[in-house]
């Protein structure tokens, strides 16, 4: 069927206006204030047909060699898969996850404005979405901070937003850990859905003196995910009974490697072709660092109940799911979106959708990969008898 692709809006938001009502109070009025993190944007909902659809769009790598022809194809060839997946799939919502810039390609003077770049297609089809940043984007010009302070500024449904004061590690440089809440309907008192966002850091500090930056998901933010679902549960009651949880980082936490040993290419399907090792998971750039991304893993699987997933990029070369029996945990790979970036041809281009069926809590959650293309591969639903 042909697609005006100029008149697309998702059906959850086309309907919605902003709202900046108060939930309502079970807590103090402080917790109900913070738990109304977006009074000036239009409130994220499931459809009316109870369905609710993200697709991920990973590891763009805007920036490559601006100084010769090579560079700026990459950024317009991975303009053209946005333009062609989103009217295709129309989601109701977008998560960028991570690497959206190739930082140590950029110039100082104009690094922020790849951003404008990146998000125009999701301004022009009136898309919400999030990002998380990567190691690419902690470089000698760029940081994460300026990166979500320029997208806020020239995106109007962003719904990115910085860590409080304290969590995160350096504010520069780790500052991308929040959540946002979907609603069964603009009516719905409480939230179906949480969609949680981590920064998990890497690449180099900026100015002329760069230095590495440690590549996991600082402390903080363990005791940060433990404080804001004690919150959650004031305001909204138990997460257990109304809540599901979707999280998203881009550097996937180092227990995923031991996933990929017993991988089954039948049950737990998708590429793989990049081997995990040193620098492919959290804090395993360096051996004395292994393990540091614990206390954020316990938080994120101890705190966070009926967590349907967690979802990386980072390796371009993975798009499998698999789960991680120590803390019954299912997890996810990417598709390597952006043309920027290493890979192979035959790897293709592509998104990972999820499809939540309904805003139940038992309700069927499926993934897979789309290629730009259309070919689809690697369908899994995500649920207690996953695998």
């Amino acid at each position: 069927m042909l697609k005006v692709l100029s008149v697309f809006i998702p059906l959850s938001l086309a309907c919605l206006t902003p709202h900046a009502e108060a939930y309502p109070a079970r807590g103090s009025d402080q917790d109900t204030f913070i738990l109304n993190p977006y009074p000036e944007k239009p409130r994220l909902t499931f459809r009316s047909d109870g369905t609710f659809k993200i697709t991920i769009f990973s590891d763009q790598h805007f920036g490559e060699n601006p100084w010769d022809w090579w560079g700026p194809e990459q950024d317009a060839n991975s303009t053209r898969l946005m333009k062609r997946v989103l009217p295709d799939e129309q989601p109701d919502y977008v998560v960028l996850n991570g690497d959206l810039i190739t930082g140590e390609n950029t110039f100082k003077e104009n690094a922020t404005t790849l951003i404008d770049q990146i998000v125009a297609p999701l301004n022009e089809f009136k898309i919400p979405f999030s990002s998380t940043q990567g190691n690419h984007d902690n470089q000698a010009n760029i940081t994460h901070l300026a990166e979500i302070l320029r997208e806020q500024s020239v995106a109007p449904l962003s719904y990115t937003r910085i860590s409080p004061p304290g969590v995160g590690g350096d504010a520069e440089q780790g500052p991308g850990n929040y959540w946002v809440p979907v609603y069964a309907a603009n009516s719905s008192p409480t939230p179906s859905l949480i969609l949680w966002f981590f920064d998990s850091r890497g690449g180099f500090s900026a100015g002329a003196n760069s230095t590495p930056v440690q590549d996991w998901v600082h402390d903080s933010v363990a005791t940060w995910i433990e404080r804001e679902v004690e919150m959650m549960d004031r305001v909204w009651g138990p997460s257990e009974q109304n809540r599901a949880a979707l999280a998203f980082v881009h550097i996937p936490p180092h227990v995923v490697q031991t996933l990929q040993v017993n991988l089954n290419s039948t049950k737990d399907p998708g590429l793989n072709e990049d081997e995990l090792g040193q620098g492919s998971t959290q804090a395993t750039t360096n051996p004395s660092s292994l393990g540091k991304d614990e206390a954020f893993w316990n938080a994120l699987t101890v705190h966070v109940k009926n967590l349907k997933a967690l979802i990386s990029g980072h390796d371009h070369g993975n798009e499998w799911c698999s789960r991680e029996p120590s803390k019954d945990v299912v997890f996810c790979f990417d598709k390597h979106g952006g043309y920027g970036g290493y890979g192979e041809p035959e790897w293709g281009y592509g998104v990972r959708n999820i499809l939540f069926t309904s805003p139940e809590l038992d309700s069927t959650v499926e993934t897979w990969i789309r290629l730009e293309e259309g070919e689809q591969r690697a369908r899994v639903v995500l649920g207690p008898d996953y695998p």
